[in-house]
């Protein structure tokens, strides 16, 4: 009873830890569209918002495994939540200079914090319970991940563009004039240094509530975790790491599915604006999208793994992503939309059924898969950047045929590349 009260408590911690994973991550779905006007973007410029923001995870995921090797859990959780600080702060100078490379840095620096707290949360997720459970408990963190992603981008849309569609009109009056004055030229430059300014207030807050968690993580007692050492119980733990073909193949379905997870959200805003809708009701588009993935996190819970295995799950959903997004190639306007929101339902269920089925047998070589599979992340940032290239290219719209294949490469890995090089098979 007391290990159950104490996993209960470690699950706590790491919930709370999620909740801060979502809550800076799914901003950007505001951040997008808001740097894109502030600082006169096209949408492949705009989409470097997620580049800078995920390639840190694959920059950072190894040497992240040696900084907690050699701080401790608790004490790298603190450092990544002292750097992701820094790196909100970063927004303050580049907001009063509306200067988009240093808003970059300040995205590249709370990834950074990000992939250090992501490399020891989701192992430890993975070995509080059996195995056969697992997407079962990274669901319940899914969920608090995602609710704090929908309060965030409730709260920062509200903030940045709640009483500033006058001087969004304004701004865009201007930029139609065919001709401007240099009287006009400075008038819409100043008017978008005050638009960029507004992001200064909720970046200083995020600031301050980082620096208490990083304080409070230190002094909560969270022990320290021996994760993946177990070769006495794996033989397979004794051949090196990159004779584990299912471990590669559940990296490379995780890069492409972090990767259309993000285009699943983070484009809804653009692309309602594409459609004619205005941001004060395509701001919501972002919030449908995690509600819908916070059900599905939910049926995960109560299904998986009682009436469904994860991988089963895994091969279904795979199959009803597909429809969507060709149903939302065929469709226009908004039940277009309706299936780009749909495709986070599907998506539920992938992170919690790929990660372990990735790491299951490792024995101790545990630490290094995860911090591989936490490079995968990096999805996040190659995957939309082609999608705002194709959206320049051709429409916002039609760029979303670049999901097929990704799901393709996903479903692959459910129905076959789990069980390659595997020992054993349930």
């Amino acid at each position: 009873m007391e290990k159950k009260n104490k996993n209960a408590y470690y699950m706590f911690m790491i919930g709370m830890l999620f909740f801060i994973f979502g809550f800076v991550t799914w901003l950007n779905n505001v951040l997008l569209p808001f740097l894109r006007q502030a600082c006169e973007l096209n949408d492949s410029q705009a989409w470097f918002v997620t580049f800078a923001f995920y390639i840190a995870y694959f920059v950072m995921a190894i040497p992240s495994s040696y900084v907690l090797k050699k701080t401790g859990y608790a004490k790298g959780i603190s450092l990544g939540l002292f750097i992701m600080m820094i790196g909100s702060l970063l927004f303050v100078p580049a907001a009063i200079n509306r200067n988009y490379i240093l808003f970059l840095v300040g995205l590249f620096t709370q990834g950074i914090g990000l992939s250090l707290l992501q490399t020891a949360s989701n192992p430890y997720v993975t070995i509080l319970g059996p195995i056969e459970s697992a997407a079962r408990r990274m669901s319940i963190m899914g969920i608090c991940n995602k609710v704090a992603g929908m309060i965030g981008i409730f709260l920062l849309s509200n903030v940045l563009f709640s009483g500033t569609e006058e001087l969004v009109a304004k701004i865009n009056s201007i930029s139609a004039i065919a001709n401007p004055t240099q009287a006009d030229i400075m008038m819409r430059t100043s008017m978008l240094d005050e638009l960029a300014r507004n992001v200064i207030v909720p970046y200083i807050i995020m600031a301050a509530v980082l620096l208490v968690l990083a304080i409070l993580i230190i002094f909560s007692k969270l022990p320290d975790i021996n994760i993946g050492n177990d070769d006495e119980d794996s033989g397979k733990a004794h051949k090196p790491l990159y004779k584990y073909t299912y471990m590669i193949l559940g990296i490379i379905a995780l890069f492409f599915y972090v990767g259309v997870e993000v285009i699943a959200i983070d484009s809804l805003n653009l692309y309602g604006a594409e459609l004619g809708y205005e941001m004060s009701t395509s701001k919501y588009f972002g919030i449908c999208s995690l509600i819908a993935l916070t059900i599905g996190y939910l049926l995960a819970i109560v299904l998986v793994p009682k009436y469904i295995s994860q991988r089963k799950a895994l091969v279904f959903q795979t199959c009803l992503a597909i429809v969507l997004v060709v149903l939302a190639l065929i469709l226009k306007g908004i039940p277009s939309v309706i299936c780009i929101i749909l495709l986070s339902f599907a998506h539920a269920i992938m992170w919690p059924a790929i990660w372990p089925l990735s790491i299951e047998g490792l024995g101790k070589h545990t630490k290094l898969a995860s911090a591989f599979l936490i490079m995968a992340i990096s999805g996040g940032a190659i995957i939309p950047l082609i999608y705002g290239y194709l959206a320049d290219a051709t429409s916002r719209h039609q760029a979303y045929w670049i999901m097929i294949p990704c799901y393709i490469i996903i479903l692959l890995f459910a129905v076959f590349g789990w069980k390659i090089g595997r020992k054993h098979i349930d």
